[in-house]
Order: C-alpha cells, then sequence, then structure tokens
C-alpha cells in the first residue's frame, strides 16, 4: 500500500496508515495520544474531548438543486450552503495536513453486495480509525486491494473547530453532509458516533431511492429461519428483548429491507455502557475484549478495572466493537423477510396495552409517530409523564419525509406479510407514580408468543380508542393485565388519562399530515 495517497482530497501527508490492524491502532493511541489507555479486560478506552455524544444542533446537508426537493427540511436537516460547505471542507484538509500522520478507513456499509456503500474514513486519531474499524463492514484483503474509489467520504477535523463567522455556523462544531460531492466533514468534535450516524444518514438518503427501507431497528432469527425487527427509542428495552439466547442477531442498531430480506448496515455494534453488569447484559459485558473500543469510561487508575456505574465524565460511556464479538451473531449479517414487526414503548401514563396487533395502516401512524413516554421527574411530590416523539423511532437521522419511510414500510408488509405489534414495556395499572412497570417476564413471554405463532392465532377485543386488536390471552400472562382499563382501579381515571394521551398523539401528528395519506391520517386514535 506504499503507493496509496489522498492527493485527490488535497491531503499531502506523507505517513498514511490504511486499515491497520486493532494491534497497530491500540500502539498509536497509547504513543500520540493522551487519555488512551487498556483495560484490565483488554478493550482501549479512548476519550472524546468536550463533546461526549452527537450534535444534533450543529448538522447540516447542502441545499443543491439536485436533492433539495428529496429532502426533509428543519430542525433535523438543516441548510447549508455549498459556498460554506467548502469553506468548511478546506478548513478541515489544511487541519488534516497539519498531522505526522493519517489513518485511512476502507469499508463496507451494508452486507448486502448488492447495495453496500464503499465508505472512506479519513481522520487523525487511532482512536477514531479503530472505532470505525469496528463499526464498518472489513473487507477482505482481496476486497482491500481492488476497494477502488470509494463511494462516500468522511474527512474527520474534530479537532479543529468550525470558524463561527462561516455562514450558517451555530458553534465550534460543524457536521456537513454533501450527498453531491459524496463527501461529509466533521469540524469540532471529537464524539465517534458522528461517524456511524453520518454514515447512517447517508444511508437514510440513498437506499430509498432503490426502493429500500432503511431503518433504526435491532433484528434477530430464530432456528427456523424467521426474522424479526424490534423498533424502540431508548429506554423501551430495544437491545434487552433483541439479544435473544435462543435467537442469533443479525444487528443491533441499523438494518435496510430490500425487496431480498433484511440486512445489516453495520460491521459491528455501539453498545450503551452505563451501569452495565455481566448479569444484566452478558453478551455486551463478554464483548468487551481486546479489538473493542470503550469511550469516555472512568477507570481504577492502578487496576484499570472499569466502574460502568460512574457518570462523571457522561451518561453516554459507550462501547463499540465487531459484531463478530456477540457469540450468537449470524455472520453474514442477513435475514429474510420479517416475520414480525415489533414496535417497543415504555408508556410511563399506563394506558397502552402490553401488546396490540396492528394493521398496516396503523403501522405506518405508530411507525411516523415513534412514541415513548419518560417520568419527567416530581415537581412538589407531583410526577407527571412526558410524551417523546421520534419519527420512524429514529427522526435525527432521517432524511426523506417520514411519510417516505412509513410508505415503503406499508409496501413491503403488505408485499411480505408481515405482522406488526406494538409492545408496552411501561406502566400497567395506573401512571408512573400509581401504576407498576410491566414485569419483564410477562414481557418475554409476551415476545416467546409473537414468535411460536400462538399470539397471531389468539381471540382479540378492539381498544375504543387506537381502534388496535388487543389479544385476550397469552401463555405466560395474566389475562387481565393484557386490557389495561381493566388493571385500574378507578375506570374514569384510566378513560381521563387515555383520552390526554390520544390527543398527544393527534398534536404530534398534525406536522406530518400535509405529507401523509389518507389511510394514515385516518389510522391514529378516535375520540
Amino acid at each position: 500500500m506504499s503507493d496509496f495517497n489522498l492527493e485527490k482530497w488535497n491531503i499531502h501527508v506523507k505517513e498514511i496508515i490504511r486499515n491497520a490492524s486493532p494491534a497497530r491502532l491500540y500502539e498509536a493511541a497509547l504513543k500520540h495520544e493522551s487519555g488512551s489507555v487498556i483495560v484490565s479486560t483488554g478493550s482501549l478506552a479512548a476519550r472524546s474531548g468536550e463533546r461526549t455524544g452527537r450534535s444534533p444542533s450543529d448538522k447540516r446537508i447542502v441545499d443543491h438543486p439536485d436533492s433539495r426537493n428529496d429532502v426533509w427540511w428543519g430542525d433535523i436537516n438543516i441548510k447549508l450552503d455549498e459556498q460554506s460547505f467548502l469553506v468548511n471542507r478546506e478548513r478541515g484538509q489544511d487541519y488534516l495536513n497539519t498531522r505526522d500522520r493519517l489513518f485511512v478507513v476502507d469499508g463496507f456499509a451494508g452486507w448486502d453486495p448488492k447495495y453496500r456503500l464503499k465508505v472512506r474514513i479519513i481522520c487523525a486519531r487511532a482512536y477514531h480509525a479503530l472505532f470505525m474499524h469496528n463499526m464498518l463492514i472489513r473487507p477482505s484483503q482481496d476486497e482491500l486491494s481492488n476497494f477502488g474509489e470509494p463511494d462516500f467520504v468522511v474527512l474527520n477535523s474534530g479537532q479543529f473547530p468550525a470558524n463561527r463567522l462561516t455562514a450558517g455556523m451555530s458553534s465550534k462544531t460543524s457536521v456537513d453532509f454533501s450527498f453531491e460531492h459524496r463527501e461529509a466533514v466533521i469540524l469540532g468534535t471529537q464524539y465517534a458516533g458522528e461517524m456511524k450516524k453520518g454514515i447512517f444518514t447517508v444511508m437514510h438518503y440513498l437506499m430509498p431511492k432503490r426502493d429500500v427501507l432503511s431503518m433504526h431497528c435491532s433484528a434477530n432469527e430464530g432456528s427456523d429461519g424467521n426474522v424479526s425487527l424490534f423498533f424502540g427509542l431508548s429506554g423501551t428495552g430495544k437491545t434487552t428483548l433483541s439479544a435473544d439466547p435462543q435467537r442469533c442477531l443479525i444487528g443491533d442498531d441499523e438494518h435496510c429491507w430490500s425487496d431480498s430480506g433484511i440486512f445489516n448496515i453495520e460491521g459491528g455494534c455501539y453498545a450503551k455502557c452505563i451501569d452495565l453488569t455481566e448479569e444484566k447484559e452478558p453478551e455486551i459485558y463478554k464483548a468487551i475484549r481486546y479489538g473493542s473500543l470503550l469511550e469516555n469510561v472512568v477507570y481504577d487508575p492502578d487496576t484499570r478495572v472499569v466502574d460502568y456505574t460512574d457518570s462523571s465524565l457522561t451518561e453516554n460511556t459507550r462501547c463499540s466493537y465487531p459484531i463478530e464479538y456477540i457469540d450468537n451473531a449470524k455472520i453474514p449479517c442477513v435475514g429474510t423477510h420479517p416475520s414480525n414487526i415489533i414496535f417497543l414503548t415504555c408508556d410511563a401514563f399506563g394506558v397502552l396495552p402490553p401488546v396490540s396487533k396492528l394493521t398496516p395502516e396503523q403501522a405506518m401512524y405508530h411507525f411516523i409517530s415513534g412514541y415513548t413516554a419518560k417520568v419527567a421527574g416530581t415537581e412538589m411530590g407531583v410526577t407527571e409523564p412526558k410524551a417523546t416523539f421520534s419519527a420512524c423511532f429514529g427522526a435525527a437521522f432521517l432524511v426523506w419525509h417520514p411519510a417516505v419511510y412509513a410508505k415503503l414500510l406499508a409496501e413491503k408488509i403488505r408485499k411480505t406479510g408481515s405482522r406488526v405489534w406494538l409492545v408496552n414495556t411501561g406502566w400497567s395499572g395506573g401512571a408512573y407514580g400509581t401504576g407498576s412497570r410491566m414485569k419483564l417476564s410477562y414481557t418475554r413471554a409476551i415476545i416467546n408468543a409473537i414468535h411460536d405463532g400462538s399470539l397471531e392465532k389468539a381471540e382479540c377485543n378492539q381498544d375504543p380508542i387506537f381502534e388496535f386488536q388487543l389479544p385476550r390471552t397469552c401463555e405466560g400472562v395474566p389475562s387481565k393485565i393484557l386490557t389495561p382499563k381493566n388493571t385500574w382501579s378507578n375506570e374514569a381515571d384510566y378513560q381521563e388519562i387515555a383520552v390526554k394521551l390520544a390527543k398527544l398523539f393527534q398534536e404530534n401528528f398534525k406536522k406530518f399530515e400535509s405529507q401523509s395519506s389518507d389511510e394514515i391520517r385516518n389510522a391514529g386514535p378516535k375520540l
């Protein structure tokens, strides 16, 4: 690889280390990057500096005539003029040209060769190179030798700030995408997750153009080959419920659904580590070993034992590792069309049933809504749940209007006969403060009944407000719990809160109505 260079990107650094092994990246990080250490498990630990999470308010997409009408503009996809992009790109290139050495990671996004994207990461930190070595699909030596020109390039100059005086900048951080230049530029943040989610954003733009649905979800497969998808926001149980020792893991976060089936976008996992224990998450715990990367964790300076309960640096402690570090991972990470699609919500209002069956139209509505609810906290002794909506269960990474993804989902459901379920892992018998959290054993019993097909055969009642079907029985779950109003001590109180939640759904959906079809609009709650 001695003739490899980055002259095409006006980068002239003499030492360019391409697709280095983890061992070499460990050495470079320990030698040149402050805060990098090897912890007791053999994992490399690194620090991302001031930014310990994504900076969504600093994400920009170039407003270009070729893609302008495709993009869902607003707070998620903020417009940037092309001149400002070019200024930021040159600023990033200038910074990279001051480095003694640079790292390049060439890899793939997407396990299906028909749809995969050739990605090139150019960065100055070994920590970032190891992260993307784990998160991209690693090419074989032959694939690397014949890699050719990349389809998309990320210039990570995150150690260097954006110029606040550049038009369109809101801070010293800027993460900019140009679909026409097929490039992204990162300035002012060293948080590695910006690269991962940046590639996800690119796939969210490109795949719908090919009638492929890109999805923020996990996926697993049973011994009979049946595939399930799990959608859910933070705290709903997506990681816990998809990590089933009786099923193979296809992927934990990013997938696509084509006419051939589903495929994972990534070659690795990026797991939360706060309060991690071997008992709660044994698969993740065992994956933290040589070759994995811990981000912003606190450890004992002598023993190098990590304290996963310590959030003094950030609540968002993370670990990245190759997917093959999960014992029951399915390699290659592809599967058939999903038999079941599971929307997970943690409803702190105590209104939604533990499981309900959705029509394709309801699936579109609830997919666009992306609902969960969290406890807002206590004020003068009163707790009040707070509704959270994130379109398609991952609004921050969408490029097209959510209705585009919802339409693709419905088309694939109708074509393949996939069943769609809404599973509430939140409260029963009342809202937070009165009711109680759904037992994990009940939720697991529901998921098992979905997988073995028994829940599909169960007789159902229709919810009078949300109109989805509620199974009357499920093995391992008390029948009373399956109908929420039966668990409340006062039915009038239930009705009042149910109406309140329905109005929150309706209010949230107003911003999507103009680009949604009648069938989607009519699939929401009725009052």
